[in-house]
C-alpha cells in the first residue's frame, strides 16, 4: 500500500470525525432554539444580533440540513464516491454553497443590508458567510470529482 494511500485515509477518517462532532453541535443549537423557543426567551440579543420569533423556523431549516449533510459525510459517505447521483449531488452542494459564499463577498464589497426576519444581519457575519460555504463548496467539488488512483 503506497503511504499517500494511508495519509489519504487518514484525513478522511479525521475530516469524518469532525463531521459527528459537527453534527452534534447542530443537534445542540437545534434542541436549544426549540428550547428556547417554546420557554419564551425571544426577543433574544447574541453579540448584538437581536432574534425573534420569527427566525426560529430558517434556524430549524437550516440545523436540519446541516445534520443531515454532516451525519450522511460522518457515517455512511465512502470515499473516493463512485456513484454518479452521489456525485451529481456533491456538484449541486458545491454550486450552492458557491453562491452562497460569493453573494456574501458582494454583500461585503458593496455594503449590501442583510435583513432576516426583520434583524439587519451585521457586515461581520458575512465574512463567516465567505469562508464556511466556500470550504464547503471546495470541499463538495473536491469529494465529486475526486478518482481512485
Amino acid at each position: 500500500m503506497p503511504s499517500g494511500f494511508i495519509l489519504n485515509s487518514m484525513k478522511h477518517h479525521a475530516m469524518r470525525e469532525i463531521a459527528k462532532v459537527g453534527v452534534g453541535l447542530a443537534i445542540a443549537d437545534l434542541l436549544s432554539v426549540l428550547w428556547f423557543s417554546s420557554a419564551g426567551f425571544f426577543p433574544l440579543t447574541i453579540l448584538g444580533i437581536t432574534w425573534s420569533t420569527s427566525a426560529v423556523v430558517p434556524i430549524v431549516i437550516f440545523d436540519l440540513a446541516l445534520i443531515l449533510l454532516l451525519a450522511h459525510y460522518g457515517w455512511s459517505m465512502r470515499l473516493p464516491i463512485e456513484s454518479p447521483t452521489e456525485r451529481g449531488l456533491l456538484k449541486l452542494a458545491g454550486f450552492i454553497f458557491l453562491v452562497v459564499s460569493l453573494l456574501h463577498l458582494l454583500r461585503i464589497a458593496f455594503g449590501w443590508d442583510l435583513i432576516l426576519g426583520g434583524v439587519t444581519i451585521p457586515i461581520w457575519l458575512s465574512w463567516l458567510g465567505v469562508l464556511v460555504p466556500g470550504y464547503l463548496s471546495y470541499s463538495s467539488f473536491h469529494f465529486a470529482f475526486h478518482k481512485r488512483r
